[in-house]
C-alpha cells in the first residue's frame, strides 16, 4: 500500500513538471502565422497598418508618421530611429528578424522628418519637446508597461534614455544602441580615439576645415569618408542597403546640425552638453545596452552604462560599426531578441 502511494506521489510530481515544462516552452515559441496576423479590432487595416498621430506642441499640433508590424499582446517595439531628422527606414532591416519571432512593431518618423509633419519654427528642436512627442505616441499608439519595449539607436537611444528617466513607468523594457549617456564622453573618444586611427596629414586638413566652419567643403566630406568606412558603417559602398543610402540622402540637415552639428566628427549642437551619466541608475527597468567594436560610441562607455543600470545588461557585437544592425547584423539580432523574450518570459514567471 505504502508503495503503491509513493508512485502515484511520484506520477503526480512527474506530470505536473512535464505540464509546466510543456507551457514553458510554448511560450518560448513565437506566436504563430494567423495570431501574428491577426487584425482583430485594428483601426489601420486598410493603410497596411500606417497611422498619422496627431501630437500637440507648443507651437501647434502636428502630425507624425507611424506604422504597426504584427500583432502580440505582450511584445511590442517602438523603434526611434537616428538623427535627428533622420527616418524610419534606416531601421526597415527589422523585417527580417521582428516577424519571425513573432514581436510586434512600430516604425515611426519623428516630427520633422520626412514622411512627417515639418514645421519650420526651430524652437521645437529641444530633447525635451521630443521625449513630449514619444510619450504622446506611446499613447495614441495603447502601449503601456505590460508590453512597451522602447529601442532606440544613435540620436534615438539619446531619445529613449531621456525618455526612460522620465517615464520609465510605461515601460516594460529598454533597448539603448549605439549611444553613450555623455555628449562629454561622446566627443573625447572621438578626439582622443578615434581621430589617432586617421593619417595624421588627413587629420590636420580635417581640422583646418573645422577650424574655419568649412563643413560643407567637398574636400571636408572626402576626408571624412575613410572615418565613416571604419566606424559608422563597415560594408563596401556597393553593399550598403537602399533604406540606408535612401536615409543619408533624405535626412533633415536643419535638426540635424541644429541638435548634432554639421559632421560626426564630434559633436557640437544643442545636445553638446547633455549629460546623464549620474542618472542611470535610476533607470529601474530592464535595459540592454548595444556596444560594438568599430563604433563612434566607445564600447568600453557602453559596457560601464549597461553597469550602472540596475537592471542592465550588455550587448557587444565584434565586428560592428555606428550602424550595428547592418554591418553585424546576426550577432546584433541573436542578442535583442533574446534579450526581448528573456524579459517576456521573466514577467510571465513573477506574475507580472
Amino acid at each position: 500500500m505504502k508503495n503503491l502511494l509513493f508512485l502515484i506521489l511520484i506520477s503526480i510530481v512527474l506530470l505536473s513538471s512535464c505540464t509546466k515544462q510543456k507551457e514553458k516552452i510554448k511560450s518560448d515559441q513565437p506566436q504563430n502565422e494567423t495570431n501574428y496576423f491577426d487584425n482583430t479590432g485594428r483601426d489601420d487595416i486598410l493603410s497596411g497598418g500606417v497611422k498619422m498621430i496627431e501630437i500637440s506642441t507648443p507651437k501647434g499640433n502636428f502630425n507624425v508618421w507611424t506604422k504597426r508590424v504584427g500583432n502580440n499582446p505582450k511584445i511590442k517595439v517602438l523603434l526611434l530611429h537616428g538623427g535627428p531628422g533622420s527616418s524610419h527606414r534606416a531601421w526597415t532591416i527589422v523585417d527580417s528578424y521582428f516577424p519571425g519571432a513573432g514581436i510586434e512593431y512600430y516604425y515611426y518618423d519623428q516630427l520633422g522628418s520626412f514622411f512627417s509633419d515639418n514645421p519650420k519654427d526651430t524652437s521645437l528642436w529641444t530633447l525635451e519637446r521630443f521625449v513630449e512627442e514619444v510619450e504622446q505616441v506611446r499613447k495614441a499608439l495603447g502601449l503601456n508597461n505590460d508590453n512597451f519595449y522602447l529601442l532606440g539607436s544613435s540620436w534615438g537611444g539619446i531619445l529613449a534614455t531621456e525618455y526612460a528617466i522620465k517615464y520609465q513607468k510605461n515601460l516594460k523594457g529598454l533597448i539603448i544602441c549605439s549611444a553613450l549617456s555623455s555628449m562629454q564622453d561622446y566627443n573625447e573618444y572621438v578626439n582622443e580615439v578615434l581621430a589617432k586611427t586617421l593619417n595624421p596629414k588627413d587629420l590636420a586638413e580635417i581640422r583646418e576645415l573645422e577650424k574655419k566652419e568649412d563643413f560643407n567643403n567637398p574636400r571636408y566630406i572626402e576626408l571624412l569618408n575613410d572615418y565613416y568606412a571604419q566606424f559608422v558603417i563597415r560594408l563596401p559602398a556597393e553593399q550598403i542597403p537602399e533604406p540606408v543610402s535612401w536615409t543619408m540622402q533624405h535626412i533633415n540637415r536643419e535638426i540635424y546640425e541644429l541638435m548634432q552639428g554639421p559632421s560626426e566628427f564630434g559633436l557640437r549642437g544643442r545636445l553638446a552638453n547633455w549629460n546623464r551619466n549620474d542618472d542611470l541608475k535610476d533607470i529601474n527597468v530592464p535595459t540592454l545596452v548595444v556596444g560594438s567594436k568599430y563604433n563612434t560610441m566607445d564600447p568600453e562607455k557602453c559596457e560601464w552604462m549597461a553597469g550602472q543600470i540596475p537592471l542592465g545588461e550588455y550587448l557587444y557585437c565584434p565586428n560592428g560599426g555606428h550602424v550595428v544592425m547592418y554591418d553585424d547584423a546576426e550577432v546584433f539580432f541573436d542578442g535583442l531578441i533574446s534579450f526581448i523574450k528573456k524579459v517576456d518570459n521573466e514577467k510571465d514567471d513573477n506574475g507580472l
